[in-house]
Formats: C-alpha cells, structure tokens, sequence
C-alpha cells in the first residue's frame, strides 16, 4: 500500500502483511520505488555471491539484489519516500518478540487455516500438491475442508513413471482415502524427460535464480499438466514449511543463554543421536555461540570465510561454513569477505532476539523472497502458485513462540502434527522422514553432463567467480557418483541458467516521466 502525505512531503509504502513475501526494491535514483518483477535492469556485474558460495548465510545478501542499481528495502518495515526524491526512511514495523498469550499450537493452525480458507474462497477449483509429506499433506487437507460440502480438491501426487511402491505415494493414498469424499487423488508419472538438471536454462527471466531451477522439467511438466487436465488456475504448495517450523542448532545457544540447562543436554543427546555424533562437540559449540552476539559471529565470519575444508553442517553456529569449491576463484572468497564486512558494518534492525529466531528471520526472509521467482516461473505456465507456510500470519505464530514451548531441535514438527490433530491419518501425523530425490539428482546429472559442462566456462566465469575447468572436473565426479557437497555446485549452475535467461530476454524499457497515451 502506498499513501501519500503531502504535509510532511512523503510517500509511505507498506509491505502487505509482517514479512511481505515480495521485498520492495529501491533503484539506484533516490525516490525510485521498484516491486517485483517490475525492477527488472541490468543483471549485477558483481551478483551475491553468497547466493551461490555461502547460501548457509543469507544475512551477507544485505540490501543487494541480482541487479545494478537496485537495492531490496527490509520487509516488515513501513517506508517513506520523499517526494523531494532524497533516500527512503525505513522504519520497523513488526518484530518477532515472544507471544506467552494463547497456545502456539492453536495459534499455528488458525493462521494456517486463514491462509488456505482464503485461497480457496478466491479460487474453488484451485489445486494442491499431495507428496505425502507433512507440509503438503496439511496443506491439501485444509483446503479439502474449506470447500462448499459439494466441492472436492484435486491433489496431485508425482511419482516416478512405472515405479507406485514409494513411502511418499503410500502415506497420500492414506490421506486421500481418509477424506475420499473431499479430495480426488490423481497420481501424475514423472518420465526421463523430467528429470532434474534438464534443460535448466529454459527458464523465464525471473527476479533472481528459482528454488526450482534444476527440476523446472519436473515443475512446468506438473503445471502444464495440471494447467490442461484439471484446469487449475491456483496451486498451493508445502513448500516453506522445513523452513518455518524446523529449529535450526542455535536453539541449543538459545537454552543454555536461558539457562535451561536441564533441557539444553536433553537436546543436545537427542540431536547427537540424530546426527550419530558425539554430544560433547555440540555442547561446546553451543556454549561459545551463547556467549557471541550476532556482530561478533559476522565478523569471525569475515576472517574465516572461504576456509578450505571447512563443513559445519549441523554444528552449532551462528553462520555455518560450507565446504569452500575448490573451483571457486579467488575473487569469489574475496567478494565473500567484502559481504560480510559489509553486514558487520550495518546496523542490526532487529536486536535484542533470541539468536535462533534472529537466524531463523534471514532464512526465512531468504526463503520467502525466492518463493516469488518459483512463483514468476509457475505464472509462465499460467498458474498462480502459493507457499501457505510462508504467510505472514503463520511466521508470525510460529517465530513468536516463547522459548519454553518451542518444540525440541531434534524432533520432527510436532507443532504442526499437533496442529493437525484430527484431520492427518495418525500415520502421516506420526511421519519422522520425508522422501529424498537424490537417486534421481544423480540420474539427471548423468543425463544432463554435456549440456551442464557447457554452462561452465559461461557468464560466472566471465565474471571471474569460477574456474572452468575445475568446475567441470567437479561436474563428472558428481554425475559418476563420488561423495560431494552438491550445494554449491546446484547454486553455481542455477545462477549461470539465471544470467542465460536474462542476456536472451530483453530489457525492458524504463521512463523516467509520464508519456501521453497512444490509445
């Protein structure tokens, strides 16, 4: 929304809900406000390359985009633009303080049931995905229940094509079964031309790399057919919920800060065991984490950032390392450090929370604004797709839940199978694991390699982030199946899919004043 106010000489823009899904942008002309896809210049000579080398920390994006000249302003804010076109005043509308008033398991359901209810009241016919996990699973049934008592949900399951036997396909039979008089199950075979890695670069010109980049095949092929078949016009999705409702380590810094100490060991065994490590390691990390602020964390990472060898997957860190590519040049490590400089030197617009929620809030601001690409690429196929997980009213429930009743690292969303209570089969509600597509990922980069390695010596090393050859080199070794972070390496080729559909689309064309019609 954006109201103007002509005594004090402003425009103020307010994000639609806390965490606006869609982050405004401002272009590099003080008063130029830009929304979505609408800030659309040149691609960035110098894109994050954190985006790419460190996606484990998403506070280093900062205020920069993919693009030259524009800068994403901080969602949850309220924004004043003067009209003497000098620079945006910002100020924080909504924190994620703890909420001890009501039940955040209720609180949980009611906003996720708001959010559906209100995608199927503008759209009836609309579908939704049934993978058998959770998150879609809650999702599908909500919607199920908020149509007329004639109506019936189409939800749509994938699976690989002459293969019905998987774990995923058994538990969203047992959810369509459960409410057959409400939900038609279509089953929908996903062939070799669906594979992931398959024609990467086909994607439409987005605001910054999709999520789905790599499995666009599997994704358009689903929408298109949903798109001729069922004639969907909206589909809602799990999609967000790992992201909204796992705690991430820095719970355990949270307990001990807290001085939980009885449950912070409880937890530490109980992720030691999950992650078949010792307990002890976990402990001291989190003891030191307890003791470092957010500034401290930046700046240790502008020291160490690049490391080679380094892998804190699973430790108990403010900014967890990934393994540094050794087919990264060495103007992406230095590019790295200048981020973090950068976030060290900004100030914090959100102090004084807990440290997991305040890591929580940059991935989930993260994932929320690379929801709108998935988006952008599924409005290609003619559907509006929609992520109820990453409504601003379920972050809200779900990231201002006291210390105290927020649910243990090691368990798996027992805040939202408890919120589901009486609507999940108790099978699906008791579900500890999802599905995993890594046979698959593997299928596709042998099918793929020839047109992957072409990618390699393109726009990102022209940009001088990567080394060719290494990169190739590190291509055949995954697509032979030798043990290897993929992270990097997926956010490398689907950067480069990104910058090939930007320089084949062209730009479009910006007025600076107002033309007259020629209608």
């Amino acid at each position: 929304m954006i109201a103007e106010d002509a005594q004090n000489g402003v425009r103020k823009f307010h994000p639609a809900g806390h965490l606006a899904l869609l982050a405004p942008a401002i272009g590099s002309r003080p008063g130029d406000l830009k929304l979505g896809s609408e800030s659309l210049p040149a691609p960035s000579t110098s894109p994050p390359t954190e985006a790419v080398f460190l996606p484990s920390a998403p506070a280093l994006a900062g205020s920069r985009t993919f693009f030259t000249g524009v800068e994403q302003l901080p969602p949850g804010s309220r924004i004043e633009l003067p009209t003497d076109r000098s620079s945006p005043r910002c100020t924080t509308l909504w924190r994620p303080d703890a909420d001890s008033s009501g039940s955040p398991v209720q609180r949980l359901r009611s906003a996720l049931t708001a959010t559906v209810a209100l995608r199927v009241a503008a759209d009836p016919t609309l579908s939704c995905a049934l993978s058998g996990g959770l998150d879609s699973t809650s999702v599908a049934v909500l919607a199920a229940h908020a149509l007329p008592p004639s109506g019936r949900l189409n939800a749509v399951t994938i699976h690989p094509e002459g293969d019905t036997s998987g774990a995923d396909l058994h538990y969203a039979r047992l959810t369509a079964e459960a409410h057959e008089g409400r939900i038609t199950h279509h089953l929908l075979p996903m062939a070799a031309e669906h594979l992931p890695y398959t024609r990467i670069t086909a994607v439409p010109a987005t605001d910054e790399p999709a999520p789905s980049t790599l499995t666009q095949a599997r994704l358009t092929g689903q929408l298109r057919w949903m798109r001729t078949n069922l004639g969907s016009h909206t589909h809602l999705t799990g999609d967000g919920g790992d992201s909204v409702l796992f705690q991430p380590p820095l719970h355990l810094a949270d307990l001990i800060r807290h001085r939980r100490w009885k449950r912070a060991a409880n937890e530490a065994f109980g992720w030691a065991r999950l992650r078949h490590h010792k307990v002890l390691p976990f402990l001291v990390d989190a003891t030191r984490a307890a003791r470092a602020s957010r500034h401290q964390a930046l700046a240790d990472l502008a020291r160490t950032v690049g490391t080679p060898g380094r892998n804190d997957h699973g430790r108990v860190r403010w900014f967890p390392h990934l393994p540094f590519p050794a087919w990264a040049e060495p103007t992406a490590r230095r590019l790295l450090a200048q981020a973090a400089r950068e976030a060290v030197a900004a100030p914090d617009t959100l102090p004084g929370l807990d440290s997991s929620v305040r890591v929580l809030m940059d991935e989930i601001r993260e994932v929320a604004r690379t929801a709108a690409a998935d988006a952008e690429l599924a409005a290609s196929c003619g559907i509006d797709m929609h992520n109820p997980f990453l409504d601003a009213m379920v972050m809200d429930a779900v990231l201002r839940t006291p210390i105290d009743q927020r649910p243990p690292l090691h368990a798996y969303k027992p805040q939202l199978s408890h919120a589901m209570a009486g609507l999940l089969p108790p099978a699906v509600a008791a579900r500890t694991t999802k599905g995993s597509f890594d046979a698959d990922h593997y299928a596709g980069l042998r099918a793929n390699l020839p047109d992957l390695r072409a990618l390699t010596d393109g726009h990102l090393a022209g940009l001088g982030l990567i080394n060719p050859t290494s990169l190739g080199h590190a291509l055949r070794g995954a697509a032979a199946g030798i043990p290897m972070p993929l992270a990097t390496l997926e956010q490398a080729l689907a950067a480069e899919a990104w910058l090939v559909a930007h320089h084949r689309t062209p730009a479009p064309a910006w007025a600076s004043e107002p033309t007259r019609s020629t209608h």
